[in-house]
C-alpha cells in the first residue's frame, strides 16, 4: 500500500492486483504497446465519455476492491481484518518474503470504518517523540485527515470522527475530524529503526483505538457496507458493474455531479444492472472503452513525477484531492491539481502506482535506476553516492535496496537491506557531506558502516523521506547522481 507508494501489504502474487506495493514502475507492469491507442477511444462521443467514466471511477473500484482482499482474509503482512477495529503487521519484512517494494521503515496498521451506527472516537499513545501517522482516506482515495508527529504531535489524544450531517457534542478533549463518507480507511505507519525496536513499536500500534462513541460495539456478523455486484454480469463487463453498485453507494464529491450527467447513457446510474443482457452495442463501447482506458493509464502513470539527475520524485502524485480538508491537511494551491480532468487522471494514476499513498508534505519519496551517465544501475559495478548534507527529514529519511525486475529485497551477509538517518554507525565526511556505497562485494571494514549491498544483477534504490522539512519540498531541489566508480 504507496504514505509510501511502495508500501506493500498483499503478497508478490498478487501484485498485479495490487500495485501499491510498486513506487513509480514507470510502465514496467503496464506496456501500452500492448493496449489501444487511447487517441482512437475519442471519435465516438460516447466512446470517449466511457473511457474518461473508466479512468474517474477507477481509485473507487480498486480501492474497494482492496478491502474487500483485507476483509476477506487474502493478506499474509495484516490478518484478522474488521470494520471498526485496528489490525497490525507485526514483523519486518526481509528478502525470504518476497514482497514487491516492501517498506522496512514502518510496521503498518490498519482499520476499515464505518459511521453507519454513529461517530467513532480514535484513541492514539503517546509516542514519546517516535514518528507515527495515521492517515484518513476516503472510497474515492482521497486523503481528507492526518494525525501524527507531522500533524498533531506525539502526545496522546483522542479524535472524534463524525460524518458531514453529524450535529451532536464533541467531547471535552476531543478533536473534531468530519469524513466525507460513512465508509473510510485509516492506514497507520509506525516508524522501526531495526528487529530490536520490534516490542517497542507494538506498544505504539496496541495503543491505537477505536470506539464508538454511543458506547455500542457492532456485531461482527453486521453486513459489509461494500455492497455485491447483481447476480449474472458478463465477467468482461464486471469493472463496470462494480463501479454501478459503488457509486450508489459511496457517491462522489457534489462539485463532480455535472460530470455524472453523462453516466446515464453508459447504464451507471442504473438502480438494476444492465451489464446482465447488454444491448450489444452498449456492451462493445464498454469494452472498447476499457482497453482505451488502460491504455491511458499506462500513459498518465509515465507521466508522474520529475526526473532529475536520474532521480524521479512523486512528491505532487496525490494532490488530486479539491475537495475535502480536515485536521493535518494542507489546503493551498501547492497542493491541488485544480484542473478536473487532469486531477481524476492523476488520481487513477496513483492508484495504480501507489495505492493508499501520503501527501507529498507527509512523505516524499524518489526512485532511481540509472547512474549520472543514464546506464541501468547494476552489481557488477561498484558506485558512490555523495550528498552534500543528509536529507532533509524532520522524522527521518532511509535508503531502501531493491532488486530488478521484481523488486524485492535483496540478501546480503549483513542482512542490511537499508541505509537510514537512524543507521547505527553511520559515518558523515568531515565537511558534513554523507558518501554510500553501492555494490554488492563488501568495500571494505573502513567503508562496512555505509555499504548498502546490492544485488548482482540490476537494482533500483528508493529515498524516503519522512516529514519532509520545506527544502526537500521545494521545486529546485535535486539528488545528486550516482556515480560509477569502477571504470
Amino acid at each position: 500500500m504507496a504514505s509510501h507508494p511502495c508500501d506493500n501489504l498483499p503478497s508478490a502474487a498478487a501484485a498485479r492486483l495490487w500495485a501499491m506495493c510498486l513506487l513509480l514502475c514507470s510502465g514496467l507492469l503496464f506496456n501500452p504497446a500492448n493496449a489501444a491507442e487511447p487517441s482512437k477511444a475519442t471519435a465516438d462521443p460516447l466512446l470517449a465519455a466511457a473511457v474518461e467514466a473508466y479512468l474517474w471511477g477507477f481509485p473507487l473500484v480498486y480501492n474497494m476492491g482492496t478491502f474487500n482482499h483485507f476483509l476477506s482474509g487474502q493478506s499474509r503482512i495484516v490478518s484478522d481484518v474488521q470494520f471498526n477495529r485496528f489490525s497490525h503487521a507485526r514483523k519486518l519484512q526481509d528478502p525470504q518474503d518476497q514482497f514487491v517494494s516492501p517498506n522496512i521503515d514502518v510496521l503498518f496498521s490498519l482499520a476499515f470504518c464505518d459511521l453507519a451506527d454513529g461517530p467513532l472516537v480514535v484513541g492514539v499513545p503517546d509516542t514519546q517523540g517516535r514518528y507515527y501517522v495515521l492517515q484518513f482516506l476516503d472510497p474515492w482515495t482521497n486523503s481528507f485527515a492526518y494525525v501524527g508527529r507531522r500533524a498533531t504531535g506525539t502526545n496522546a489524544g483522542e479524535y472524534l470522527v463524525a460524518g458531514a450531517d453529524y450535529s451532536g457534542p464533541v467531547p471535552e478533549g476531543m478533536t473534531l475530524i468530519r469524513a466525507p463518507s460513512n465508509v473510510f480507511a485509516i492506514i497507520g505507519r509506525v516508524a522501526i529503526d531495526d528487529e530490536h525496536d520490534l516490542a517497542a513499536v507494538h506498544a505504539v500500534q496496541d495503543g491505537f483505538s477505536l470506539r464508538p462513541l454511543n458506547g455500542a460495539m457492532a456485531t461482527a456478523d453486521k453486513a459489509s457496507p461494500i455492497p455485491p455486484s447483481a447476480a449474472g454480469v458478463r465477467a468482461d463487463l464486471m469493472s463496470w458493474e462494480r463501479l454501478r453498485v459503488l457509486l450508489a453507494a459511496f457517491p462522489p464529491p457534489a462539485a463532480e455531479t455535472a460530470w455524472m450527467e453523462q453516466l446515464g447513457a453508459l447504464g451507471l446510474l442504473s438502480k438494476t444492472s444492465p451489464y446482465v443482457n447488454p444491448d450489444p452495442q452498449l456492451a462493445q463501447t464498454l469494452l472498447t472503452a476499457e482497453k482505451a482506458a488502460q491504455a491511458q493509464l499506462a500513459v498518465d502513470m509515465k507521466k508522474q513525477g520529475k526526473i532529475d539527475n536520474g532521480w524521479n520524485s512523486i512528491i505532487h502524485l496525490f494532490d488530486y484531492n479539491n475537495h475535502y480538508f480536515q485536521l493535518g491537511t494542507l489546503d493551498s494551491p501547492q497542493w491541488r491539481i485544480a484542473d478536473f480532468k487532469q486531477a481524476y487522471h492523476t488520481r487513477a494514476a496513483a492508484a495504480r502506482l501507489g495505492l493508499w499513498g501520503n501527501n507529498g508534505y507527509e512523505a516524499a519519496f524518489f526512485q532511481v535506476f540509472v547512474d549520472g551517465k543514464g546506464e541501468q544501475l547494476n552489481g557488477a559495478h561498484k558506485y558512490e553516492w555523495t550528498l552534500p548534507e543528509a536529507p532533509p527529514a524532520a522524522a527521518f529519511w532511509s535508503l531502501t535496496m531493491y532488486d530488478m525486475p521484481k523488486f524485492y529485497l535483496v540478501a546480503n551477509p549483513l542482512n542490511r537491506y537499508s541505509i537510514s538517518s537512524t543507521s547505527k554507525g553511520l559515518k558523515y565526511n568531515a565537511d558534513g557531506s554523507l558518501t554510500m556505497y553501492l555494490q554488492a562485494e563488501n568495500p571494505g571494514p573502513d567503508k562496512e558502516s555505509n555499504w548498502l549491498p546490492t544485488p548482482k544483477g540490476d537494482f533500483r534504490p528508493a529515498l524516503s523521506i519522512y516529514d519532509p522539512k520545506p527544502k526537500a519540498l521545494d521545486p529546485s531541489f535535486t539528488l545528486p547522481a550516482i556515480r560509477r566508480i569502477d571504470y
